[in-house]
């Protein structure tokens, strides 16, 4: 799926404490480089916890301001007032073009359908346990889960020592694509197929996360959507279309005829 080319749209990064932990900060950033430029970075929680000591690097190293928002009544999430508090307030400045809420919280639903409503983009990453509520209601929601898969891929190798023996590190198998996403590429590239049946595949990740925001080819162990949709050669043609300068190759995708 080809990333989207948001680069200039200035997001305001919106960060649930209670629901991420800091091991998560890193991959999470970088992913949302890739979709505009965060100029607002706030992490709301009770500082005040021990637990939260963990967080002082990681906010000095991505320049994240901490909010502090004390927990007035016990079993009571205060932080979800103060983020959507902030949130409202940096929507009617009229200085950004969309949100990345950070949450695995039901309770941000209400939020990110009023940011859309406005005209905000909206971006959700979360846990994979997150409501289907919150991802619906995201133009785009990202699993931590999978970001940390990513982190864990760039990590840099360990060095041979000269005489060791190296111990092969498994690959990780690939999970399953299941029949309802196999259902959801079909019909995408059904309702967008020129009269031969073929659908620009740019196109087609796109309308594929517009009706499922989850959806990600990394879900399924692949980085791109073209190898995704090359691994279901049963039931998919793949056309790779020169330019005529050559110096771009367009992805073309239909269903195998019968």
């Amino acid at each position: 799926m080809s990333q989207p080319n948001n680069k200039e749209l200035k997001l305001a990064v919106l960060i649930d404490a209670d629901n991420v932990p800091y091991s998560n900060v890193k991959g999470m950033m970088e992913e949302i480089a890739k979709y505009g430029t965060p100029t607002t970075k706030r992490i709301y929680a009770d500082w005040t916890r021990p637990n939260s000591n963990g967080w002082k690097a990681v906010l000095l190293e991505h320049a994240i301001t901490p909010v502090q928002q004390y927990s007035y009544t016990q079993g009571k999430n205060s932080s979800d007032s103060a983020l959507i508090i902030d949130a409202m307030d940096l929507l009617y400045s009229g200085k950004l073009d969309g949100f990345c809420i950070v949450s695995s919280d039901s309770d941000f639903t209400r939020l990110a359908i009023r940011l859309r409503e406005s005209g905000m983009k909206v971006i959700g990453i979360g846990q994979k346990k997150t409501p289907t509520s919150l991802i619906s209601a995201c133009d785009r929601f990202i699993f931590l889960e999978v970001l940390d898969e990513v982190v864990e891929k760039k990590k840099p190798k360990a060095v041979a020592v000269p005489g060791e023996t190296k111990k092969p590190v498994p690959e990780k198998p690939k999970a399953k694509i299941d029949n309802q996403t196999i259902e959801l590429i079909e019909s995408t590239i059904e309702d967008l197929g020129d009269d031969d049946g073929w659908a620009f595949l740019g196109d087609v990740g796109n309308l594929i996360v517009r009706k499922k925001p989850d959806f990600d080819p990394r879900n399924y162990g692949f980085a791109k959507l073209t190898p995704l949709l090359k691994s279901l050669t049963d039931i998919l043609e793949i056309d790779e279309r020169v330019s005529e300068n050559k110096s771009i190759k367009h992805v073309y995708v239909r269903m195998k005829l019968s």
